[in-house]
């Protein structure tokens, strides 16, 4: 009964109890992907994420990365796992793992074989129905405490970003950007993204 009780446990976290560390997400046996924040347990939809999300993060994604082909700054899309530590980084101390929709990491010291250790020096998420409140409020909270230096928020319904960097260890948020405007990063000096084209011909 025990043994029974246990196979159930690492097939099917829960969010109402316990907390919960990177090396029991790890035994983990799920079809949708989770995150972790501060032990607790979230869950993204069980469905895909929607055409529109994904053709925008195909388009900042696609500029990154041509960016910085030449450049020591190495940008991964989700799923990658990005684990946060506050003083220990072994698996059973590490309590926050977020999957990112795109992110840089400039310190290749933080790249290990299972994804990113530390935080990464920009994160870019794109909001998708049900999701605002998981990426406003939890996972600002928790970049900025764990020190990544850039925040954007991509909001495809209302095809607008809103970016925040990391200055004496407090976010600055920037005005709201649109469709128009040019994003110039403060985290990767040169990199600069035109919104006309991220929110172009999406419908």
């Amino acid at each position: 009964m025990e043994e029974e009780e246990t196979k159930n446990k690492i097939k099917e976290p829960f969010t109402d109890y316990g907390r919960y560390s990177y090396a029991d997400y790890l035994t983990w046996q799920l079809d949708e992907m989770v995150e972790l924040i501060k032990g607790k347990v979230f869950r993204s939809a069980a469905a895909a994420p929607r055409r529109i999300h994904q053709e925008i993060s195909g388009k900042v994604f696609n500029k990154l990365f041509n960016f910085l082909e030449k450049h020591p700054c190495k940008v991964y899309v989700a799923p990658f796992d990005v684990r946060l530590p506050v003083k220990s980084k072994k698996n059973e101390d590490i309590y926050t793992v977020v999957q990112p929709d795109i992110c840089v990491i400039c310190d290749k010291s933080k790249l290990d074989v299972m994804g990113c250790i530390g935080a990464p020096d920009l994160i870019v998420e794109i909001l998708s129905p049900g999701s605002n409140k998981k990426e406003l409020k939890n996972k600002y909270e928790v970049f900025e405490e764990s020190g990544v230096q850039e925040y954007w928020i991509i909001h495809p319904d209302e095809q607008t970003v809103m970016t925040y960097t990391l200055t004496t260890g407090k976010y600055i948020p920037s005005r709201l950007f649109t469709s128009g405007d040019v994003i110039e990063s403060n985290s990767i000096p040169g990199y600069r993204l035109d919104l006309e084209y991220v929110f172009k011909d999406l419908d």
